[in-house]
């Protein structure tokens, strides 16, 4: 069973549990996230381990490959020496560890295959836990402002509103009385209270005029009795 299909159960068998309980789809892509994280450092661990056995393996076909050598130059020896007997035995000596090396580069070709497809597995997997969390953020983003939309509709189909507009009128009434009340001041009078600042600044403005005016004639006399004794 491929690490995808194993934590796709897992994901399933909870998915299925929490969908029965009505959980939040927050909760559950947080799950499905943390089971992808959990799977990864599964994989991870198990590649360590095959990579630590492949490479004990490796050594261990290096010493069967020694052994052999040993042996073929013991079976040369004994030739030389005339002890066929002996050299026949080396000769086997040297096939059986010829073997056991054959094995063992088969078992290291399989921690290979399963070393490699750990890595392509790890790969996709961080893929998907990457594109995963990225959904997450915006779901989360899409949960809080459909979460803030229906406070709003709760509120706007409550009676909060009216009761505040409602209020904003009674203000606004108010407001009306005191202006009618400033209003009641100014009747019997014939003259509001604007009307009367605007004649008492209109006569500022006469008086600053005439004064003017006067100050001007003073002026236009000094220098004609000046002109008539030259």
């Amino acid at each position: 069973m491929g690490i995808f299909s194993r934590m796709g159960d897992i994901i399933n068998s909870n998915l299925n549990a929490m969908i029965e309980k009505a959980e939040n789809p927050e909760k559950i892509t947080r799950l499905i996230i943390q089971e992808m994280e959990d799977t990864l450092v599964e994989v991870r661990t198990d590649a360590a381990r095959n990579i630590a056995e492949r490479k004990e393996l490796t050594r261990k076909a290096a010493q069967y490959d020694a052994k052999a050598k040993d042996w073929a130059a013991k079976a040369e020896l004994a030739l030389t020496k005339g002890r066929e007997d002996l050299a026949r035995g080396a000769v086997a000596a040297k096939q059986q560890a010829e073997q056991m090396a054959e094995v063992v580069r088969k078992e290291c070709a399989i921690l290979d295959e399963a070393v490699a497809k750990a890595d392509s597995d790890l790969e996709k997997l961080q893929a998907k836990l990457n594109e995963a969390k990225a959904k997450h953020k915006a779901l989360i983003m899409r949960g809080h402002t459909a979460t803030n939309q229906i406070k709003m509709r709760k509120v706007m189909t409550s009676n909060k509103v009216d009761d505040a507009l409602a209020r904003y009128e009674r203000m606004e009434r108010k407001v009306d009385e005191l202006e009618a009340t400033v209003e009641a001041f100014d009747l019997g009078t014939g003259e509001s209270l604007e009307s009367q600042f605007a004649a008492l600044e209109a006569d500022d403005a006469v008086e600053a005029e005439l004064a003017a005016l006067k100050k001007n004639l003073g002026k236009a006399k000094a220098h004609k009795k000046v002109a008539a004794n030259k």
